[in-house]
């Protein structure tokens, strides 16, 4: 059991007797009134988006998933295909379960993702991503100066900004949870 306070984006939780994952949650508390958690929940077995008020103080089943590494394969238009490295079963799960984080997806590279009953609930990338920068505006002589970013198109198909100093061909390492540029790779 938790508390609907301590209920995270991206999480399971089980609801009038169904799985749900948490796509948004806030804490709201509006003056001298008793606060209160706003919460869009996602049933996975229907699809269906709900939006659910709890206080702070309910309680929710909270299901047993079982953390699993799988290996992204590839895109094919409306899933990501990825295998068990177990079993090297291919399974496709929706885009949407990464969010943004998919377009920092590139062959090979490791998924974390829970599963309930076998079946995969949620998946998460590592929060660090090494890629290659594919087209970027050359340097400017005096750039560095200014400390202006300038955009960079990676080989992931992600488009970031990155210092003035990187250029086509490096690897730099991207934090996938912000999208931004953390350094170039060693």
């Amino acid at each position: 059991m938790i508390r609907a306070i301590e209920m995270r984006k991206g999480g399971a939780v089980i609801y009038e007797d169904q799985l749900f994952t948490v796509h948004e949650c806030q804490h709201v508390a509006k003056g001298n009134k008793r606060s209160y958690i706003q919460a869009k929940l996602k049933n996975l077995q229907s699809g269906q988006l709900i939006d659910v008020r709890f206080r702070v103080d309910d309680q929710l089943d909270q299901p047993f998933l079982q953390d699993k590494q799988y290996e992204f394969l590839y895109d094919d238009g409306t899933h990501l295909v990825l295998m068990d490295l177990e079993t090297f079963d291919q399974i496709p799960i929706d885009r949407e379960m990464l969010g943004e984080g998919s377009k920092f997806l590139t062959p090979n590279i490791q998924i974390t993702c829970q599963t309930h009953e076998g079946n995969i609930i949620t998946a998460s990338l590592p929060n660090t991503v090494e890629l290659t920068v594919k087209e970027t505006p050359p340097v400017v002589k005096g750039a560095t100066a200014t400390n202006q970013n300038k955009d960079a198109l990676l080989d992931s198909g992600a488009r970031i900004k990155v210092p003035p100093f990187v250029e086509v061909g490096e690897v730099v390492r991207v934090d996938t949870r912000t999208g931004q540029y953390i350094e170039r790779a060693r």
